[in-house]
């Protein structure tokens, strides 16, 4: 199994906002961005923030796939 944030990247280009935009909005570091970009695993806390910037919840920006479906 492993995480893809392909549904966060839809979800900012529909709200028109780049990474850098978000990183400043959401307050997160271009670390944690690289991570994201990475499909790597972050703190909740991340998440939440981009949630709140984004107005959305975490599962519309985050999914879980097992190597079945890759």
């Amino acid at each position: 199994m492993h995480i893809t944030y392909d549904k966060l990247w839809k979800l900012m280009i529909d709200k028109k906002i780049n990474k850098t935009q978000l990183c400043e909005k959401a307050g997160i570091t271009t670390n944690a961005m690289a991570k994201l970009g990475k499909n790597e695993t972050v703190q909740v806390e991340i998440l939440e923030k981009i949630c709140n910037v984004l107005d959305c919840n975490v599962d519309d920006i985050i999914e879980i796939k097992s190597g079945e479906e890759e």
